[in-house]
């Protein structure tokens, strides 16, 4: 009677593996059979004449709008395919968003977001009533042995999307009402749908794809440095960026930027112009920087300023406009600004602001020596709800052309691009920020490291990823900062010291001197449970633990070969293991293991 039992289970679990499969192989099948269709700016379906082109070579899709008839026709949008009623509602997903600051995880019927700033709600981009607009990268995990991804490999002028529901999954590409003439035609992003059981090999696959539109910008090595931000906000002044830097140089001379963010200028758009902050001479604080053998790095937020800056006042023409032809007012259609606010947008389709972004950027290269930027702000750049300056251009073109333009002035200067509209930053920031701001919380910590992890398979593929900095010095207990250290050190990305230096303890200094140089490498994890991950560096291989409960947890570690195993931080020894290694890890508390 057991074995009968045991017959009946197999079979069952044999049937239930093969119907997943089945329904992966129906959701490829139905997404590429599935009819294109074209929307007009009204929100009806475009005449006849506008035909979708779309054609599909094995796992990738290229797609053309071509206008037959005799009259224009605006286009909203154009719904590449639609699969209903394929998925489970319980199907969980990973999605990107379009702009930095926001992610997706959950199910398709219960999705939950990641972070604070969502594109619907805190930017205000628009999306279709019943459905969750994600961007560029959709993760489905229908069967723990299958996975689906559907990506967008290029970002030249449209942006790609996804409609989600409970029961449908829609593949858009949205037009901005622009204007198809007779007999023209849009080219539109290309669309890459893969399955399989390895994701990090899908990854692989979509990454090399996106090479082959956007070059990754190269920079040899994830940067570190020194970030003022986070102990001294706008109100930084030179003494304290000179007794950091001497403490560095003393202490820990390989956090190479000492970086300088925000409070140097009098408006924002005046990034020029000589402000109360460092006694009016910021290129002082800069030359010293280099003459103590430290690089220069400064935030700048070159897509915004406010109603007071020169740049407002006296150059209202470089603006993007709202249909009345007044500077669009940025809170009118999205997020205001966090400061100085309401924020106005320089138009990157004009050409005298794409000559101002080339010369500011090149004084500060070249004049004030600055070899890396942290571009904030950067989503102002790609605004909807405006009007450019090209009526031709979309908001991508418009971002793009711009940062073009940054890079001719920053010349060999690394570039992070942060707050920024993340697909069309490719091939155009050798570093993106990774997560939201860091705080000394818990809650940040964690919410932020969740971020982190999920973005981490870009990290060498498609540029260098900034986790934000890691602080170590603040009213928190100590397992905390474990946590938080021993995330930050598995994405494998930047790593820039939030803290004001001279006041941090010998045990954390040393964990810092540790964290530096970083991976280059994000630690590989079998889920995103994210508790163990394994990354192989120049000193063998590390593991990193983390417990993101409160009670204490026990973690295994499985041994290649009989090893001794040793604290990452301290170098002392947990002993000598073969086989597996569990290790029980105190509530919200991380560790970073050597396989010696």
């Amino acid at each position: 009677m057991k074995k009968k039992s045991l017959v009946l289970m197999g079979c069952f679990l044999l049937s239930n593996m093969l119907a997943r499969a089945g329904e992966t192989d129906h959701f490829i099948q139905s997404l590429k059979t599935s009819p294109a269709t074209a929307y007009q700016a009204n929100g009806a379906i475009a005449p006849a004449t506008v035909k979708v082109v779309r054609k599909w070579n094995g796992e990738l899709c290229d797609v053309r709008v071509v206008n037959t008839g005799s009259a224009s026709v605006r286009l909203k949008e154009v719904v590449l395919g639609a699969v209903g009623r394929v998925l489970a509602p319980a199907t969980p997903f990973y999605a990107e968003g379009f702009q930095m600051l926001t992610q997706t995880a959950g199910t398709l019927a219960q999705p939950q977001t990641l972070g604070n700033y969502t594109d619907a709600g805190h930017y205000k981009i628009p999306q279709p009533e019943g459905y969750l607009a994600v961007y560029n990268l959709l993760r489905l995990y229908p069967a723990k042995d299958a996975q689906l991804l559907l990506g967008y490999t290029s970002s030249n002028r449209f942006v790609g999307k996804f409609y989600l529901s409970a029961d449908t999954i829609k593949a858009v590409v949205d037009l901005e009402d622009l204007e198809l003439a007779p007999g023209k035609e849009f080219k539109l992003e290309e669309l890459m749908l893969l399955n399989g059981k390895d994701g990090n090999n899908l990854l692989d696959r979509f990454a090399d794809r996106i090479h082959h539109f956007h070059p990754r910008l190269e920079f040899k090595a994830p940067p570190t440095g020194w970030c003022s931000w986070y102990c001294f906000g706008p109100k930084v002044t030179a003494q304290n960026i000179y007794d950091n830097l001497d403490y560095i140089k003393t202490n820990i001379p390989n956090l190479q930027y000492i970086q300088l963010d925000d409070g140097y200028q009098p408006h924002m758009g005046d990034w020029l112009a000589v402000g109360n902050s460092f006694g009016g001479n910021v290129q002082q604080v800069l030359h010293t920087i280099r003459d103590k053998g430290f690089e220069p790095a400064i935030w700048v937020a070159p897509f915004i300023c406010d109603s007071n800056s020169v740049i407002f006042k006296e150059h209202q023409d470089w603006l993007v406009k709202d249909k009345t032809g007044k500077p669009l007012r940025s809170d009118l259609v999205t997020f205001g600004g966090w400061r100085l606010k309401p924020w106005y947008v320089l138009d990157g389709t004009h050409p005298q602001v794409q000559q101002h972004f080339e010369q500011l950027f090149r004084t500060m290269r070249n004049d004030w020596g600055v070899t890396y930027f942290k571009l904030d702000a950067n989503f102002w750049g790609a605004i909807h709800g405006g009007v450019f300056y090209d009526k031709n251009a979309t908001r991508v073109e418009a971002y793009r052309r711009g940062m073009e333009a940054i890079i001719k002035g920053t010349r060999d200067a690394f570039i992070l691009g942060c707050n920024h509209p993340l697909w069309p930053s490719l091939g155009l920031v050798h570093g993106s920020r990774s997560s939201m701001d860091i705080k000394r919380t818990w809650s940040v910590f964690e919410r932020s490291g969740r971020e982190n992890l999920y973005r981490a398979w870009q990290n060498g593929r498609l540029w260098w990823n900034d986790p934000d900095c890691l602080v170590l010095i603040g009213n928190m207990p100590d397992n905390e900062f474990n946590f938080h250290a021993a995330l930050i050190y598995a994405t494998g990305g930047m790593l820039l010291s939030g803290d004001d230096l001279t006041k941090i303890t010998p045990e954390r200094l040393n964990m810092l001197r540790k964290a530096v140089p970083p991976a280059a490498r994000a630690a590989a994890f079998a889920n995103t449970d994210f508790e163990v991950g394994e990354v192989k560096t120049a000193e063998g291989k590390q593991v990193v633990l983390l417990n993101w409960q409160t009670s204490p947890k026990k973690l295994t570690v499985k041994l290649d070969k009989p090893c001794e195993i040793l604290d990452y931080w301290t170098g002392k020894s947990l002993g000598k293991h073969n086989g597996s290694f569990t290790m029980e890890v105190a509530g919200h508390d991380g560790k970073v293991l050597t396989l010696k």
